[in-house]
């Protein structure tokens, strides 16, 4: 039995869940450390057959992140992502991520220890989101804080400055 043509070349799948809350007018963001420890990024990981990608997204966020909530059951948003570096072994993997908004009613301690899930208003978690990425990576990740406050309806502070 032969792969299909575009499976072969597309790029592997994951689902992330971006972890809010709102604080009076403005919202803040759960962001985890990335495995290495070295950067932060939205809970994420492969989704399971046995799961929706909503459910895949809200595991993570659990499991990461010690977020409980409500996960929203379709994306608001696609972006690419990387892991790697391309002068070690393995070199760079770009993958597409499937982000799903979910509103973090309760926080407990993380089955995974060196996560260090900590939360960020808006405009700290883009430039910490952006910390040691390339341009691109960075973007897209500031990207999705943006696409997140549009659809929770919070307004970006500095946008209206």
């Amino acid at each position: 039995m032969s792969v299909p043509r575009a499976s072969r070349f597309a790029l592997p799948l994951r689902v992330a869940a971006v972890c809010y809350r709102r604080v009076n007018s403005h919202a803040e963001f759960l962001l985890v450390h990335t495995n290495g420890g070295n950067k932060w990024t939205f809970p994420k990981g492969t989704p399971e057959a046995r799961l929706s990608h909503s459910q895949a997204a809200e595991r993570e966020a659990k499991e990461e992140a010690g977020a409980i909530g409500i996960i929203e059951p379709r994306h608001f948003h696609i972006y690419l992502q990387s892991k790697g570096v391309f002068w070690q072994p393995g070199g760079v993997q770009e993958y597409v991520v499937k982000a799903f908004l979910m509103d973090v009613r309760q926080t407990r301690t993380p089955e995974e220890d060196f996560r260090n899930p900590t939360w960020f208003d808006a405009e700290r978690a883009r430039v910490i989101l952006a910390k040691g990425r390339e341009v691109k990576y960075a973007h897209e990740l500031q990207t999705v804080i943006d696409r997140a406050l549009e659809h929770i309806g919070v307004a970006r502070a500095a946008a209206a400055r």
